[in-house]
């Protein structure tokens, strides 16, 4: 049977939420999807009983490091019309694919990304990463509609709009930068609610502030290397603390918050969290740009 829809998951060192994620997919998957894990510069083999329990799904090895070229690899890998990008850790909707389906029918051509919700692995309280991801983390609306990229946890595209302008490219904010290259390449970016799954929140200041470090390296790395772009960077550093305070009202009206604890907690992480990306922002202001990789 000719495949209609190629699943894509990228994978690294994350068994457990793999397996929760494969869990939730694997009963949704029919003979016309083609659904791919890539196992990312893996230090072992997944297990013999994991390929197992979900062999409907094929398995393959990307040695690269990233997942740009992860995904790239689980594209070369794969022959169907519409790619659908799933992370590892995320779990979606039990008509997940059925409403990607519906909606690359709805809109061809386009890109579609969806809504990215996000729950506590630990019990409560909130931690202040797992508040301050609460309220701010996965805003897909607004990274859609505002910012013109849609994260890639949550996308659908046309394998021929991949084709047209190249594959991810590494050490980018790579959703924005193939979002927006696909969009200019006359590709319509669009939001769908209905095409929703739910990722865990960082549940310690460690882990969200490795996030954070790896996405403002990855803007970095879109920056120009010019006077004038590094003399912007420099100025939107020394405003990380002051923006603390526009976004603060967020926080303290978010419906999502439980408690004025738990508020004083995201409230304390936003703060430290806009000094700390300030401080990384002035460092890499003075070193120079890395040279682009090319696409996989």
């Amino acid at each position: 049977m000719t495949p209609s829809a190629a699943i894509i998951i990228p994978h690294h060192a994350d068994l457990v939420r793999l397996e929760r994620c494969l869990a939730a997919l694997a009963p949704q998957l029919g003979p016309e999807i083609e659904a791919v894990v890539v196992d990312n510069a893996p230090a072992e083999p997944l297990p013999e009983a994991l390929r197992t329990r979900f062999a409907a799904l094929r398995f393959v090895v990307e040695p690269a490091a990233g997942a740009a070229h992860a995904r790239n690899r689980g594209v070369a890998e794969t022959s169907a019309p519409l790619l659908v990008f799933l992370d590892c850790d995320c779990l979606p909707d039990p008509g997940w694919l059925q409403r990607a389906l519906d909606a690359a029918r709805a809109h061809p051509g386009a890109l579609v990304g969806g809504r990215v919700s996000v729950f506590d692995e630990t019990p409560p309280p909130r931690s202040g990463a797992e508040a301050f991801e609460a309220v701010f983390a996965f805003d897909n609306r607004a990274y859609i509609e505002r910012k013109g990229f849609s994260v890639t946890a949550n996308l659908l595209a046309p394998r021929a709009v991949f084709e047209r302008v190249g594959g991810f490219r590494p050490g980018l904010s790579e959703d924005l930068d193939w979002c927006r290259r696909a969009t200019a390449a006359g590709a319509p970016l669009v939001y769908d609610d209905g095409l929703h799954v739910a990722h865990p929140s960082r549940s310690n200041w460690p882990a969200l502030a490795r996030k954070w470090r790896r996405l403002t390296d990855e803007a970095w790395g879109l920056q120009g290397r010019g006077l004038r772009a590094r003399s912007l960077w420099a100025l939107r550093a020394l405003a990380m603390p002051l923006s603390a305070l526009a976004h603060l009202p967020k926080v303290l009206r978010s419906p999502r918050l439980r408690s004025p604890r738990e508020k004083a907690r995201a409230a304390a992480t936003l703060f430290r969290l806009r000094i700390a990306r300030g401080f990384w922002m002035l460092t890499q202001a003075g070193k120079p740009v890395r040279n682009r990789e090319k696409p996989c």
